[in-house]
């Protein structure tokens, strides 16, 4: 079978033109990640979902913890310390403000309000939730900076989601710190 030429190409590239500013690949990107998040829990389950949502996450925390101790040629950080230097080097990507610092024998607790560069996204997608499933990434890459950068100054890190605060419109937090 022949193939036959077609024969006006410009009328049909006038009628699909699309200027690429048109192009929104953040919505794009939105919309992928929520697939993906939604698919990924349906053919391999919730915890199968979690794990690997974190391990996203680990991959660039271990990146950022190598250049930091390149940077500033330490080993091991100081929790407060860590901290900060952490927050320069995101300020593209995070925001947080400390609400309050607790301490005892055994650990640090700092809770944090928490504008991260996943807010925006969520909100414009009804799956995905604040605190939810997707914010793993961000537990997995914490937890791993953290845990590269604080050394045997810290025996365990947790981060835990604790709330949404729409009104303040940040996630607050909790960064627990064991010695």
């Amino acid at each position: 079978m022949k193939l036959k030429k077609f024969k006006d190409i410009n009328k049909l590239n006038l009628k699909i033109a699309n200027p690429i500013s048109n192009i929104n690949s953040l919505k794009g990107f939105e919309i992928i990640t929520e697939s993906m998040v939604y698919k990924i829990y349906d053919i391999f389950g919730r915890n199968s979902l979690l794990s690997m949502l974190y391990q996203i996450g680990v991959g660039p925390g271990e990146v950022i913890a190598k250049r930091i101790k390149e940077k500033y040629n330490k080993e091991e950080f100081e929790i407060f310390e860590a901290l900060q230097i952490l927050m320069q080097e995101l300020k593209e990507f995070y925001s947080i403000q400390i609400r309050d610092i607790q301490e005892d024998s055994q650990k640090i607790k700092i809770i944090i309000d928490n504008y991260c560069f996943l807010r925006e996204p969520i909100r414009h997608r009804k799956k995905l939730k604040h605190g939810k499933a997707f914010c793993r990434v961000n537990k997995g890459y914490f937890e791993i900076a953290f845990k590269r950068l604080l050394g045997n100054n810290v025996k365990k890190i947790e981060i835990n989601f604790l709330e949404n605060d729409d009104e303040r419109d940040v996630c607050v937090e909790e960064l627990i710190f064991y010695k």
